[in-house]
């Protein structure tokens, strides 16, 4: 055997961590990086939390896994939590993003089916979206490089161009069963939709008997600044998917819904081995209680002030390097003047971990813990990795 024996998926950076601490991490050699990725806004709460460490100590102590076929007192406690906390009457734990899109889809249809319209099982989606990279979640993304070379895309999926409210409404036809999107895509290069679009994505499901699926693996669990990004609109889903941040770095998801969306989801029809194990479920619970504290959620909503004006100061003295700056609370991105790629590579230089996306952005997603000496700190690096960049523009363009 020659090589890795890992499958070679990933185009990994040269960087091994042997471990964190809060908003850091530390290689083997002891080198320090300012951790604004955070694993893809997974380490919500920044590494080594004592409060996430202690329940998952404190629960591998007594139990691992028992397997759905009994009650889990802890998976009836976050349940009842996130019930109390959101929209949902039900939910159903998962152990990633893309399952919980599964689970959504599945109640979608198996919704429809219930009651008496079977024919109806498409969603529509929006370009730029991220679902997950099983076979039914690249389809419902839409993304040519993740469809290619997987056989024909699973069939259900309608895409529109993302905001375009208008052509999702001419996209419905008597087998559309919802409509499916991220308030706030992540991957698709931290765009927004507008609240109104929002509001009227409700309004349209409403009255053509729809039902409206949210996609906040990225942008829940207090990203921007809110529980949940919908709530800025003060508008509900009928469904909504989870993950990343409410497992703060403990592989979890869920989906949730209201009664009447899963309503034909009884026994039997769906299921899974792992999803709302103890370990997960102890993690989650501890995420919950740092999260829905008192004052956690304005102090993201501070922090992210602070860092979204000193990103709109670097953007201005280095307009060559950085267009724009877009995204809401501690979920941010850089639009790039160059390839981002390059800018990347310039923030890593600096030790500042950020995250490519689409649209040529980078992504910024640092722990909701972050502090305002590392969004300093990030800021100073940031600005020199952008300094680097436009004098090394200028001295080419001599």
């Amino acid at each position: 055997m020659s090589g890795s024996a890992l499958y070679e998926t990933f185009a990994r950076a040269p960087l091994a961590f042997e471990r964190g601490e809060g908003s850091w991490l530390v290689t083997e050699k002891g080198d320090r990086y300012l951790d604004f990725a955070a694993g893809i806004a997974v380490n919500s709460l920044g590494h080594g939390h004592p409060h996430l460490v202690a329940a998952l100590k404190d629960q591998a102590e007594k139990l691992w896994h028992v397997s759905n076929l009994y009650e889990i007192p802890g998976q009836r406690r976050l349940g009842e939590r996130l019930v109390e906390a959101t929209f949902a009457d039900k939910v159903f734990f998962t152990n990633s993003g893309a399952e919980a899109l599964e689970c959504a889809i599945k109640t979608a249809r198996r919704y429809q089916f219930v009651t008496g319209h079977p024919e109806r099982f498409r969603v529509i989606t929006f370009e730029g979206a991220f679902h997950g990279r099983t076979l039914a979640t690249i389809a419902a993304g839409g993304q040519y490089k993740y469809l290619e070379g997987f056989g024909p895309k699973v069939d259900g999926f309608d895409q529109v161009p993302f905001d375009d409210i208008d052509a999702a409404e001419k996209a419905i036809t008597p087998e559309t069963a919802a409509i499916l999107l991220e308030p706030l895509q992540g991957e698709g290069g931290i765009r927004s939709f507008p609240l109104q679009s929002l509001k009227r994505l409700r309004q349209l499901c409403d009255s053509r008997g729809l039902l409206l699926i949210f996609d906040e693996v990225q942008c829940g669990i207090g990203r921007t600044g809110k529980l949940f990004a919908h709530e800025w609109a003060g508008v509900t889903p009928d469904l909504m998917a989870i993950a990343k941040g409410i497992g703060g770095g403990f592989p979890m998801g869920a989906c949730l819904a209201t009664d009447e969306a899963a309503r034909g989801m009884t026994a039997g029809v769906h299921g899974t081995t792992f999803g709302g194990n103890p370990l997960a479920m102890a993690v989650g619970n501890a995420v919950l209680d740092v999260v829905l504290e008192d004052g956690f959620l304005d102090d993201v909503n501070r922090k992210a002030l602070l860092f979204k004006q000193g990103l709109a100061s670097v953007a201005d003295e280095y307009p060559d390097v950085i267009e724009d700056i877009r995204g809401d609370g501690l979920m941010l991105g850089i639009k790039c003047a160059m390839p981002n790629g390059t800018v990347n590579g310039a923030l890593r230089d600096q030790h500042l971990l950020a995250v490519p996306a689409g649209d040529n952005v980078i992504r910024l997603l640092p722990p909701l813990t972050v502090t305002d000496a590392d969004i300093h700190e990030g800021l100073k690096r940031l600005r020199s990795a952008a300094k680097g960049l436009s004098e090394a523009v200028a001295a080419a363009a001599k």
